[in-house]
């Protein structure tokens, strides 16, 4: 079959190869080109360990805290209080106790597959040093706060998610670049992170083209069904295609209106600093609780990174953010290089109010599947998603229940 995949990051570059090893002839479209989107600058965890939705009542308690300090570790742009309403509303709505069980559950599911594809698809392709198995630290200011999360932690046990459990000492033999300031810590030792989430991203791009799966800059319109299924272009003729793939990120939720499918995605912008050639701070991720961000030991240099900032796709960046999550940092973490040092960026996390990406087909045609809206994840869950679309397109069963990821579940 003759397949586009619409979309160039994470999820586009790794549906595509999933669909080009069952030989199909595959087409990646994208306005910009590879990894122009979230793909290249988010964090590079491989967080298959997390299974809590952002909806999650621990972090809505939260909010009125976070809400306080317009440079805190969430924030809604005044501008921008009306038009993500109805996206907040449906997150309450989530956050429901049995409306929360079934994303665990359908989270659990899906983290399980991470790490197995990107074994596979690291294997197949190549790129295995480009994935470092070290763990990841989950670090707190206070055993009081560390005791607030233990039940979190003890549910992430209860589904098979190694934990161990480190005081400020250990931590700070495990990183020694980390400050008094850190009492304690979660380790967990499967967790990943990747070389850098660009360079991973421009691999697969890279592996695709040399595997003659062709590429078309171009800016879609929209999808028609009228006969089979046909993209539209900006300022181009149509093509047609046995099949699409829609892997748009923050920018599907138009075109998924074209096939029918009114799926309510919104964006959590993440902003983050850069050192490059700075690569002696850290030896694995370390996410610093209470404090809304991360830092990750690319091999490219440390990212500090995180926060959620509700703001749309138009609104400007506010990188005084960005400053202020590196002030916090400091706290943390020894001897960091000077903010001017640093390279600025903000990017746009593609989010479901459930913390579920939408995996499936269209309400009006089997032969367009959508594969956005991964919010903190795509980069986790690409490579298993990848498999799932390859699944759905091949009519198989998939090894996990879809049902909470359909398009049609809102």
């Amino acid at each position: 079959m003759k397949i586009a995949v619409l979309g160039a990051g994470l999820v586009g570059l790794a549906s595509a190869h999933a669909l080009a090893d069952e030989g199909h002839s595959v087409v990646i479209i994208d306005r910009e080109g590879p990894a122009a989107g979230a793909s290249r600058g988010n964090a590079g965890w491989l967080a298959h360990t997390d299974i809590d939705p952002i909806a999650h009542p621990k972090m809505l308690r939260q909010v009125p805290k976070f809400l306080s300090d317009p440079l805190g570790p969430l924030a809604i742009r005044r501008e921008y209080v009306l038009p993500i309403l109805p996206w907040l509303v449906r997150l309450l709505i989530a956050s429901r106790p049995a409306n929360l069980a079934r994303s665990i559950d359908a989270l659990i599911g899906l983290q399980s597959l991470a790490m197995p594809a990107w074994t596979q698809l690291s294997a197949r392709l190549g790129m295995e040093k480009m994935i470092h198995r070290r763990g990841g630290l989950f670090a707190f200011q206070s055993h009081d706060d560390f005791r607030t999360a233990l039940p979190h932690f003890k549910r992430q046990e209860a589904a098979g998610i190694r934990v161990e459990y480190l005081d400020g000492p250990e931590v700070r033999q495990m990183e020694p670049a980390l400050t008094d300031a850190i009492a304690g810590a979660a380790f967990f030792p499967d967790a990943a992170h990747v070389s850098d989430p660009y360079l991973v991203t421009m691999a697969l791009y890279e592996a695709a083209r040399a595997r003659n799966i062709d590429f078309l800059q171009a800016s879609v319109k929209a999808i028609d069904l009228d006969r089979g299924v046909t993209v539209r272009f900006e300022g181009r003729d149509p093509m047609a295609f046995d099949r699409v793939v829609v892997a748009m990120g923050a920018w599907s939720k138009p075109i998924a209106a074209t096939v029918g499918d009114h799926i309510p995605l919104d964006t959590e912008r993440g902003y983050n600093i850069s050192f490059p050639g700075s690569t002696r701070y850290l030896n694995r991720p370390v996410s610093f609780q209470g404090s809304g961000f991360v830092g990750t030991p690319l091999d490219t240099g440390l990212r500090l990174g995180g926060a959620v900032e509700l703001a749309g796709l138009k609104l400007p960046p506010n990188h005084a953010r960005t400053r202020a999550l590196y002030k916090k940092a400091e706290r943390f973490i020894r001897d960091l290089p000077s903010f001017d040092q640093g390279t600025v960026w903000m990017g746009f996390r593609p989010s479901i109010p459930d913390s579920l990406p939408v995996i499936g087909h269209s309400l009006k045609s089997p032969l367009v599947v959508h594969a956005f809206g991964h919010g903190h994840y795509g980069l986790t869950q690409s490579a298993a998603t990848a498999r799932l679309v390859a699944d759905l397109i091949a009519g198989r069963h998939p090894p996990i229940d879809l049902s909470s990821f359909s398009p049609q579940r809102f």
